[in-house]
């Protein structure tokens, strides 16, 4: 189990004693911080097909981008709201997996790895045995990937950022190029370019690597498409997304307080093909009227 009583699971390296306080960059302690577990029928296709995965949101993020479109859960000032014990997450997760659906994924769970795996090794204690999906930002340990590695299933990193300024302006993690750089290599030597497929058309096991188009920075799209490309492989699969809509919080910023234009998009779609990227998926240019998630509701994803 990973340790908190001096946590470094993220590269924030705070050392802080998570069981005593939430005094660390993403300001959780060692409770489970669930923000919602429910179905999702996400981006992409394959993860959940018609059933969708059993998605567990944890509050707070040790990245916490100005920008985030989970801003009710990930802004690390919120509250942590009561804790959920892990035996009612565990009811929650099973009633969801008894449904039909397969999949169980963890979305922003680089600051909460000790969580993820007490989650994970109850729900298997219960005789169930879900497709593990790792839904991060990117910006992980690699040696807190490396505990993962028997763990989970499918990795769904971000990568954000090649350009060091944007890292910093927007997600106070200037090394997150570095980093991320790292992180995905070893999800790449972990899991290869092989999405593995059941026979029911969902995956199995393998690695999917998203990226958001966002205004004013196409030529950090295109160097991050390139370093995949390059250091990873053209046959990974890809997921473009131009999903980007402004929060409330970015309506004044000169860049983030407007929508993706259609001709940065293009940009970013011929860049990808360019590199001869031909597994994944690119949304539709009209996908910032989707996804758009309100934690205040039981279901975020109902609207």
């Amino acid at each position: 189990m990973p340790a908190l009583t001096a946590c470094r699971l993220c590269p924030r390296h705070c050392g802080v004693n998570r069981r005593e306080s939430a005094s660390g960059f993403c300001r959780a302690d060692d409770s489970l911080a669930i923000a919602s577990i429910t179905i999702h029928h996400g981006e992409e296709p394959v993860l959940g097909g018609d059933k969708g995965v059993c998605n567990v949101f944890f509050r707070h993020c040790n990245l916490a981008c100005r920008y985030c479109q989970n801003y009710q859960i990930s802004d690390n000032d919120g509250p942590l709201a009561p804790a959920m014990s892990l035996a009612e997450a565990v009811a929650k997760i099973t009633a969801i997996l008894d449904q039909g659906v397969g999949a169980l994924g963890f979305v922003s769970p680089s600051h909460m790895l000790a969580q993820t795996l007490a989650i994970v090794g109850a729900v298997r204690d219960r005789g169930y045995d879900p497709v593990i999906i790792y839904n991060s930002n990117g910006y992980d340990r690699v040696d807190s990937l490396r505990q993962l590695e028997d763990v989970v299933d499918i990795y769904l990193p971000d990568c954000k950022y090649m350009d060091e300024e944007l890292a910093r302006r927007w997600s106070r993690a200037a090394d997150y190029p570095r980093v991320a750089r790292a992180a995905l290599t070893e999800m790449y030597r972990q899991k290869g370019n092989v999405l593995h497929m059941g026979d029911d058309g969902r995956a199995r096991r393998g690695l999917i690597v998203r990226h958001l188009v966002l205004p004013g920075a196409v030529e950090n799209s295109e160097r991050v498409l390139e370093f995949l490309a390059s250091d990873l492989s053209p046959k990974l699969h890809l997921s473009l997304m131009a999903q980007y809509r402004p929060t409330p919080a970015m309506a004044a910023d000169e860049l983030l307080g407007r929508r993706l234009l259609p001709g940065e998009y293009q940009r970013a779609l011929a860049a990808m093909r360019r590199l001869g990227f031909n597994n994944g998926w690119a949304q539709d240019f009209a996908s910032a009227d989707f996804y758009n998630p309100d934690f205040n509701r039981e279901d975020p994803f109902s609207g």
